[in-house]
């Protein structure tokens, strides 16, 4: 960076927005514009029966797309120091414009699955409709033109991906603007030790990633009978069935892998701050000022409530209308699973965020500080140490021997890196497959009958629509920051 860029752009943090989350910023962008394309194409060939500002919607938001992805690929890193209050009031009107345009996509959603189901199951939602009003509704309708149903379920198909864009884009806006006129002191959080996937790898991580693998396939499996039997009337029950015995068969191994995890964190830090008396405060200085930090905790909580809130409203649904059929039952164990494992997995993340922040640093300082004697040996212990660890990773040995060579203390945490490594690598996977399922269209809290039996069609159809981007955002964040887990482990 030259000195004068440096002036105006100032510190880039490492923390200020993870690599990870500009690669998944692009992907969403990426159907989002071929989501406008899909829209620009449909709208043109209905255009008798759309109203002109929802013609002319696709043509606007495109550009903003890619001049708003741009700004976040490029200067997201930046803590500017010129022009703040400028800069500042720029960044929260594109923030509320995402908003809006998550809302606006919520709503639209809403409305064509409003229609859905309102053929599907023969209801009506205002009884004061008429048959004209209907009859207007379905004008817009492909008939059977191939290019246009095309159009039409590409449309549905990557509707989901427009709302995760404006959610993440949000959050990143969001970091942009605490960052702007920020000065960090240095923090060596994440630079301590150079671990990379590579090192992971050659950790032997096995078990959770088999355990992860046939999660996904199994799930891929569920979600394309789902989608084929929900097309049949005589297969939907089945459909429904099968959709919560996968989700009731993995829930519980992520609900036993967070608490195991949990404990284990649990035990270093205790651990740790037994043989580190007095050097927690200060490890805690330049990274707990970070805002992309403590954003990851106030994500995975706000994010969550939407699956909390689902789940809870569920419950109270499935057992005020009591035990039924198997579906009923199939239901209630889903909506218990899904509130147990979202807290449970929560709790594991903060405390894995926790850790990393205190207990990675200060140990690792205080590891090297007494076995090779005093302050000024600092600097070279972490040079040698980044030179053992490169040479046994270039000639693909275990990096436990090297690291015991220069940390006997250590040896008693090997276990327990493992077995972090192994949950994460299990999690991440399981948590991609309860993200694609509902990203890509199977939502059976719509249709299964529960929730619209207790609540009424319309109240139960807002809290599934608020709800539901929510929790695939949850899912999506969550893959994310257990990546970050299992590097850092």
């Amino acid at each position: 960076m030259s000195s004068k860029s440096e002036r105006y752009w100032g510190w880039r943090p490492f923390k200020a927005l993870k690599v990870r989350s500009r690669m998944v910023l692009m992907l969403f962008a990426g159907f989002s514009l071929l989501l406008c394309v899909f829209m620009i194409v449909y709208n043109i060939m209905t255009i008798n029966c759309q109203p002109l500002a929802k013609v002319l919607l696709p043509f606007i938001q495109a550009p903003f797309l890619i001049l708003q992805t741009y700004l976040l690929w490029s200067h997201s890193k930046d803590c500017i120091h010129k022009h703040k209050v400028l800069i500042r009031s720029g960044l929260m009107m594109i923030l509320s414009t995402d908003i809006l345009l998550w809302l606006s996509a919520v709503t639209e959603d809403a409305i064509q699955m409003e229609i859905e189901l309102e053929r599907e199951y023969n209801q009506t939602i205002n009884r004061v409709k008429t048959n004209v009003d209907m009859d207007n509704v379905t004008e817009c309708e492909c008939g059977s033109q191939p290019v246009c149903f095309a159009l039409r379920k590409g449309y549905e198909v990557l509707y989901p991906f427009n709302m995760e864009f404006s959610l993440l884009a949000g959050c990143m806006l969001y970091i942009m603007w605490k960052n702007v006129g920020r000065h960090v002191i240095g923090t060596h959080s994440g630079h301590a030790r150079t671990i990379t996937l590579q090192i992971v790898r050659r950790g032997g991580v096995l078990l959770g990633l088999v355990l992860g693998v046939l999660v996904l396939i199994s799930g891929i499996v569920v979600f394309f009978l789902y989608q084929v039997w929900m097309g049949q009337k005589e297969k939907r029950l089945d459909a429904f069935l099968m959709f919560y015995y996968f989700h009731i068969c993995v829930m519980p191994v992520m609900v036993l892998c967070s608490l195991v995890g949990t404990l284990v964190y649990r035990w270093k830090e205790s651990r740790d701050h037994n043989q580190n008396q007095g050097g927690k405060a200060k490890g805690e200085g330049g990274v707990a000022k970070n805002p992309s930090r403590r954003l990851d905790a106030l994500l995975l909580l706000g994010a969550g409530l939407g699956q909390l809130s689902l789940s809870y409203f569920s419950l109270v649904a499935a057992l005020a209308l009591g035990s039924g059929g198997a579906l009923e039952n199939s239901h209630l164990a889903y909506s218990l699973l899904s509130l147990l494992e979202l807290m449970l997995q929560n709790i594991f993340i903060i405390q894995g965020l926790h850790s990393h922040i205190h207990t990675h640093t200060q140990s690792h300082t205080y590891s090297i500080k007494n076995e090779l004697g005093g302050e000024d040996a600092k600097v070279d212990a972490e040079r040698v140490e980044a030179e053992v660890v490169h040479k046994m990773v270039r000639n693909g040995e275990s990096t436990g021997r090297g690291k015991s060579f220069l940390y006997p203390k250590q040896d008693a945490h090997r276990w327990s890196k493992r077995v972090i490594q192994e949950i994460c690598a299990f999690l991440i996977l399981s948590n991609i497959m309860l993200w694609v399922i509902p990203a890509f269209g199977a939502h059976p809290q719509f249709e299964s009958g529960v929730g619209k039996q207790f609540f009424g069609f319309s109240v139960w159809f807002v809290l599934v629509n608020l709800c539901q981007p929510l929790t695939v955002f949850y899912r999506m964040h969550s893959v994310g920051t257990l990546m970050e887990l299992l590097i850092s482990a």
